[in-house]
């Protein structure tokens, strides 16, 4: 090798090592302020157990960095609310711990009244969730559990509903299979109930334990009566040409063993009585009590009622048809899909579905924080410290009754 050739690597090499110290040094700074952001972040906020910052990000649209991402999703891990259901506790405690709100918000609010038919089947966590976004003491519940659900999951939520006079479970469960006529007599189960209570309700809502609300107490109320007065909301149009098969064939629901499903056989069906044309759309609504009555009662409705057994998914098409014999039809209620906070909480509709809090618990956290602090800015009376969410505590949604 000449002197020439030692001189040039003698400088690739130096300069090797130098672009080596060099990165060393920037990654050592970089990984130390990471490490002192992550260190400084405050333990409760507005939004909840993690930093503001990253929900304020997330409404806004952005995305969060992923170490921030992986550092909340540490911090805001709480116990399932079942462990601690076996705990003796009275229900003041329950009611104050999970943050319920315990007198009507406005006077506007106190004098109108609604129903919920929840129907249930899991996650008993987001059902907490969602119950008490929607919970005031002048509205009434009714909870319908899926027959095949575990005994400690009925338990566990016959125990929460005990604490309220508002809130009971419905007095005959059906085996709940998706798409089949039980999803539908669930619903009725419930408007049987309902139709009894003391509470003079006005409009009736259905909701599944996977929904959330968008729009508060108030704003419901305030969109009903602005727009759909003494009217019902059931989206749908006539049956399309695709559907036919759900109400031109005989279908059957199998349960056994934990499974269950739908399935057609050879039967065709007969028309519909009445010569009622089927209109489908949405199985979510909002009915008037007066609508909930004439379906317990209405020949018509009884009779569809029947035909409907055996066809698919008849909670899709039952609704909608019978509004049709009333004249009002509104197409504008429930959004389907996950989304993004952003889209979500701009969104004009009611309720969105579904949310999933073990697979994506930072949005359903920072939407539950901002749905309440909300709330709470829309309130019209004094209110109670224990209505807000944030606490000392990081584990203070465990349900210990």
């Amino acid at each position: 090798m000449n002197q020439l050739d030692a001189t040039k690597s003698g400088f690739l090499v130096c300069i090797g090592v130098c672009i080596f110290i060099l990165t060393f040094i920037y990654l050592r700074n970089t990984f130390s302020k990471e490490s002192s952001e992550q260190k400084s972040f405050p333990d409760t906020s507005e939004c909840g157990f993690y930093p503001d910052e990253l929900c304020s990000a997330l409404f806004m649209g952005k995305s969060a960095a992923p170490q921030i991402g992986h550092f909340c999703q540490q911090i805001i891990h709480q116990p399932e609310m079942s462990d601690c259901i076996q705990t003796s506790c009275n229900c003041s405690t329950v009611i104050k711990s999970l943050h319920f709100i315990t007198r009507p918000l406005s006077e506007e609010e106190g004098n109108f009244s609604l129903a919920y038919i929840i129907t249930i089947h899991k996650e008993l966590e987001m059902f907490v969730k969602l119950l008490r976004a929607i919970y005031l003491p002048q509205n009434v519940y009714c909870i319908h559990i899926d027959e095949k659900s575990p005994q400690d999951y009925k338990t566990s939520v016959q125990s929460l509903v005990n604490c309220f006079e508002n809130i009971f479970i419905s007095s005959k469960r059906e085996n709940v299979v998706y798409a089949g006529f039980s999803r539908l007599q669930a619903d009725i189960n419930c408007m049987k109930d309902l139709v009894n209570v003391k509470t003079q309700w006005n409009y009736v809502i259905n909701l599944c334990g996977q929904d959330y609300p968008i729009k508060t107490n108030k704003e419901i109320i305030q969109y009903i009566k602005s727009k759909w007065n003494n009217k019902n909301i059931t989206p749908g149009v006539v049956q399309p040409p695709h559907m036919k098969h759900r109400t031109h064939l005989s279908y059957k629901e199998y349960v056994h063993s934990g499974t269950s499903y739908v399935y057609p056989t050879k039967n065709l069906k007969d028309d519909p009585p009445h010569n009622l044309t089927i209109y489908f759309g949405t199985a979510y609504y909002v009915l008037t009590r007066k609508f909930v009555e004439f379906t317990l009662t209405d020949v018509r409705a009884k009779d569809l009622l029947e035909w409907s057994k055996d066809t698919y998914s008849p909670d899709e098409h039952y609704w909608v048809t019978l509004n049709r014999l009333n004249g009002h039809y509104i197409r504008d209620i429930c959004v389907y899909g996950l989304g993004d906070l952003q889209w979500i909480i701009e969104s004009p509709h009611l309720f969105a579905n579904k949310f999933e809090p073990k697979t994506y618990p930072l949005v359903m956290d920072c939407l539950e924080r901002r749905y309440r602090l909300k709330v709470l800015q829309q309130a019209e009376v004094p209110l109670e410290p224990h209505w807000y969410f944030q606490e000392n505590n990081h584990f203070n949604m465990k349900l210990n009754v």
